[in-house]
């Protein structure tokens, strides 16, 4: 069974930074796809951003030019650096992965809160 295991998240101010690390249990070139998705109180489970095992990145337009998402294939490990904060980017952030035979995989998610 794999696991994915996020860090990162915390407290952070608007306009600050955080990195966030999705580590995988085993090679992500299982993997055709990995992302990140957030889901706020009160609101569904929406996609962040997400990276194809050829490298193509996608992002949600309301991060766009501020998130950024990347893999270390060397450390399994998916990252998602964020920039600009803002109070709406408030969420509990969920580390996903899509092998190529259709299995799909969510890590246990961790907090992220923009407030000063």
């Amino acid at each position: 069974q794999e696991q994915l295991v996020e860090s990162g998240g915390g407290l952070v101010q608007p306009g600050g930074s955080l990195r966030l690390s999705c580590a995988a249990s085993g090679s992500v070139y299982r993997f055709y796809k990995q992302a990140w998705y957030r889901q706020a109180p009160g609101k569904q489970r929406d996609m962040v951003a997400t990276i194809t095992n050829g490298g193509k990145t996608s992002y949600a337009d309301s991060v766009k030019g501020r998130f950024t998402i990347s893999r270390d294939n060397a450390k399994n490990t998916v990252y998602l650096q964020m920039n600009s904060l803002k109070p709406e980017d408030t969420a509990v952030y969920y580390c996903n992965a899509q092998t190529w035979g259709g299995d799909v995989y969510w890590g246990q998610g961790t907090q992220v809160t923009v407030s000063s």
